[in-house]
């Protein structure tokens, strides 16, 4: 009994949950780490799967994390293929969907988010075949199946993964409609700049884009497949297959049932710790207040996910580190890297930096006189540098703002006069920028 209760249990065995257990071993933690995972597979890499992975470019072998024998080496025990079915925080206990249970001294939720079903006329209790979601591995290899040259794919959403998913069916040499209820692609995520780029690269490249137009019903066939959908506006768009690209659902049933506080995903904070003290979360399941935002977000992305988890695994043993990390995002489509760092809602104003027309470019976004955030196309080297102006003043400097936006100065310049602004108390406007 004393080992279970000395165990650290780890409920996902995604990204979030891999870099938990290793960096809490690492940092000390000597006793029994689990993780519980409801897939069959070992933890393993999400992003390829719309990407990547979905166009053939990389196989099943390259999306896993770590090695059999790293989790041997490291005495992490995965249960895989396995769910919890409820927690008992006062009995500090996880019973599993396989009739037992564990205990735990210290634990944490990494449970993500499932993909947010379409609704609408047409559909039965039972889902077509040729429906698809995109969240898992096994989501990838059945639209692998599905999606090949000449087949009709009706992608539903402008989001990242519903670009993506169009993409790589164009890469496959398939038939590409596109339908977005809003009346640009990306727009609860970026400026209008950003999207009308990314509808003309899609319709250069085939892509049959309609936007301001929701889907009214799936008209199905005898045998229930979806052989068309049809849009807001009444045009019929011939389908072989689907995929329905409208965003996630965080995991958090199990949680609120078990009385943690859950606004919209479980409330962690800087230290990814819920309202119980023994309990941690991290990743798409959760939200967090933003300090440098000053407002609370739920952020979906790897690079969150593992900072949580750091957060997680350093104050579970007793190295309490806040994570103050900058969000960040990105995206690949065709030859284009979109790289996102801040969030850019609420922004006031934009300045461009490299050239549209080159597919080489950088956006900032404004607000109150500070960076809030940017989006990178082909531009790494800016996009690092761009991490690290975020949050800074311009104290509403025409010199400052000039070189924000002139290729011709260096980021790195304008980055080390801000910093010497802020480092002196002066402002930003009396530190030395190339004229």
């Amino acid at each position: 009994m004393k080992d279970a209760v000395a165990s650290l249990v780890i409920i996902g065995a995604g990204q979030a949950g891999a870099e938990l257990a290793f960096t809490a071993r690492q940092q000390g933690w000597d006793g029994p780490i689990t993780i519980i995972g409801d897939e069959p597979y070992p933890p393993y890499q999400r992003p390829p799967l719309s990407k990547a992975y979905l166009s053939g470019t990389t196989n099943a072998d390259s999306l896993t994390l770590r090695s059999a024998e790293a989790f041997a080496k490291a005495a992490i025990d995965l249960r895989l293929h396995t769910a919890v079915r409820t927690l008992d925080r006062h009995a500090h206990r996880l019973d599993l969907d396989d009739g037992s249970s564990l205990e735990y001294r210290k634990l944490a939720i990494c449970t993500g988010g499932r993909a947010r079903p379409l609704t609408c006329a047409g559909l039965s209790d039972e889902q077509p075949l040729n429906l698809r979601y995109l969240r898992n591995r096994d989501d990838a290899d059945q639209l692998r199946q599905l999606i090949g040259p000449g087949k009709r794919v009706v992608v539903i959403g402008g989001g990242y993964v519903g670009l993506e998913v169009a993409a790589s069916a164009r890469k496959l040499e398939a038939d590409v409609t596109l339908i977005e209820a809003q009346d640009r692609v990306l727009s609860r995520v970026t400026g209008e700049p950003l999207s009308r780029f990314y509808e003309a690269v899609h319709r250069a490249a085939g892509v049959h884009l309609r936007t301001s137009t929701g889907v009214a019903r799936l008209d199905c066939d005898a045998k229930g497949t979806v052989v068309a959908v049809v849009c807001g506006d009444g045009e019929r768009v011939a389908a072989d297959v689907v995929v329905a690209g409208l965003g996630m659902l965080p995991n958090v049933e199990f949680a609120e049932a078990a009385g943690l506080v859950v606004d919209g995903g479980i409330v962690v904070d800087a230290h990814a710790q819920t309202s119980d003290p023994d309990v941690f979360a991290a990743g798409d399941c959760t939200v967090h207040h933003s300090a440098l935002y000053g407002r609370v977000v739920r952020l979906e992305s790897v690079p969150n996910a593992l900072e949580q988890a750091r957060a997680a695994a350093f104050a579970i043993c007793g190295k309490p580190k806040a994570n103050t990390s900058v969000p960040w995002f990105w995206s690949d489509q065709y030859d284009l890297k979109l790289q996102m760092v801040g969030l850019s809602q609420g922004f006031q104003s934009m300045v461009l930096r490299g050239d549209m027309d080159a597919r080489s470019f950088i956006v900032f976004y404004l607000a109150d006189d500070r960076i809030i955030a940017a989006d990178a196309v082909n531009r790494p080297v800016d996009f690092m540098l761009a991490k690290k102006l975020i949050g800074r003043s311009l104290r509403d400097d025409p010199k400052t703002i000039r070189a924000l936006g002139d290729p011709m100065l260096p980021l790195k310049d304008l980055l080390a006069s801000l910093l010497a602004a802020e480092g002196s108390g002066r402002d930003a406007e009396s530190a030395v920028l190339p004229i």
